[in-house]
């Protein structure tokens, strides 16, 4: 998915990933009425793109080499449904910079880190090898894992499914 941010009607990012967050624990909470259902996404942006997982090994590269020596932000949402219905959400924006990388280091990062890294927006992931690829992070290691932790813990506290 790539949208121009600039575009007056293109999505801010924080808020597709809030509205997929969302659509995923109130899809999930409507066949579990009583549960407390948690639903989390990912997105990334850079200079007005928006960045879904890359579908192929070749559009992993492409990213790869977009973002080298850059900086983008990560916008991770977490959403809570119970009965069909959002009861809380959160979203938090990492910001990470790239440092600049050679097309021969990319190409083996990707030969060896294999397809997982179709699983990720930005065709990394830093718990592995992908942490090689950054000169500077701001944030929260959690975010950028995929789920705002700590907001979750003192959400589902709040609502009663885990221990104050």
């Amino acid at each position: 998915m790539c949208a121009a941010m600039g575009d007056e009607n293109a999505l801010d990012p924080s808020d597709v990933a809030e509205v997929l967050a969302r659509a995923k624990a109130e899809a999930i909470s409507h066949l579990a009425r009583e549960a407390i259902v948690v639903g989390g996404d990912q997105v990334l942006s850079m200079d007005g793109r928006i960045f879904g997982k890359p579908r192929s090994m070749e559009e992993a590269r492409t990213q790869l080499l977009d973002l080298s020596g850059k900086t983008h932000q990560l916008h991770t949402s977490v959403a809570l449904a119970k009965n069909a219905v959002t009861v809380w959400a959160e979203t938090d924006v990492v910001t990470l910079t790239m440092r600049r990388l050679s097309p021969e280091f990319i190409g083996r990062y990707l030969a060896t880190s294999g397809e997982a890294v179709l699983g990720s927006v930005g065709a990394y992931q830093i718990e592995a090898l992908g942490i090689q690829l950054f000169e500077k992070i701001d944030g929260d290691f959690f975010s950028i894992l995929g789920l705002p932790l700590l907001p979750l813990l003192d959400a589902l506290r709040r609502e009663g499914a885990i221990e104050a």
